[in-house]
C-alpha cells in the first residue's frame, strides 16, 4: 500500500525551501506520495507563540550556517535572502488557490517562489518583483492577484493554517507519516523511514 507524507510548507522558511528540494526523490525511493499543505507560517507562529530562529541573532547566523551545509550535502542551490523576513501572503495564497483550480501547475509555481526568495535573492515583498517572477515563469501576474483574492481561497488558507496548529504544527516544515509529526528538513531520514515501513 502506498503511503502518504502530508507536507506542510511556506515559501518563506529556508529550511521548507531545503525539504522541498529534496522531498521529491525521497518519495520517490520510498514510493510514497506528498500531499502539500501550504500554510501561512505567520498565522502559525502567532497562534503558537513561535517565532522565526532568525529573530535570535546568534541562532539566525548558525541556521544560515547550517542550511548551507545541508544544501551543499544534497547539490541544493542556495543564498540567504537579503530582504528577509518575506511577507509570504499573497504568495501562499497564490498556492493556495492553484491548489484548488489548477493543481497541475502546483509545483512549478512554488518552485518559482522559492527559486525568487532562496537563489535568486529577489526582494518578493515588492509587488512589481513578484509580477516580474511570476510573468517569467508563465503565469499571469493579474490573474495570479485574482485569485490570491477569491474569498474561497483566502478561507482554504487560514482553514489549512487552523489545522496545521490544531494538530501541533509550530514552524516549517513539519511533516505527517501515519498521523506521526516530523518538524525541520533535518528529520527527513525519520520521514523515510516512516514511509518504508511496513503498515
Amino acid at each position: 500500500m502506498t503511503k502518504t507524507v502530508e507536507f506542510y510548507f511556506d515559501v518563506g522558511s529556508p529550511a521548507a525551501y531545503v525539504a522541498w528540494m529534496r522531498l521529491p526523490q525521497l518519495c520517490e525511493e520510498a514510493r510514497a506520495t506528498i500531499a502539500y499543505k501550504p500554510m501561512l507560517l505567520g498565522g502559525v507562529f502567532q497562534a503558537t507563540g513561535n517565532h522565526s530562529p532568525m529573530t535570535v541573532p546568534a541562532k539566525g547566523r548558525y541556521m544560515v550556517s547550517d542550511l548551507e551545509r545541508f544544501a551543499q550535502r544534497h547539490g541544493i542551490p542556495f543564498s540567504n535572502n537579503p530582504f528577509f523576513p518575506i511577507n509570504t501572503l499573497t504568495l501562499m495564497r497564490g498556492a493556495t488557490g492553484l491548489q484548488m483550480r489548477d493543481e497541475a501547475r502546483l509545483v512549478h509555481y512554488v518552485d518559482s517562489m522559492y527559486r525568487a526568495i532562496w537563489v535568486d535573492g529577489k526582494n518578493m515583498n515588492d509587488p512589481a518583483v513578484v509580477a516580474e517572477v511570476l510573468q517569467q515563469a508563465g503565469f499571469d501576474p493579474m490573474a495570479l492577484l485574482a485569485l490570491a483574492n477569491d474569498p474561497e481561497v483566502k478561507d482554504r488558507l487560514k482553514a489549512v493554517t487552523q489545522d496545521a496548529v490544531v494538530r501541533g504544527v509550530f514552524g516549517a516544515p513539519t511533516f505527517f507519516v501515519d498521523g506521526q509529526m516530523y518538524w525541520g528538513q533535518d528529520r527527513l531520514d525519520f520521514v523515510k523511514e516512516a514511509l518504508e515501513a511496513s503498515i
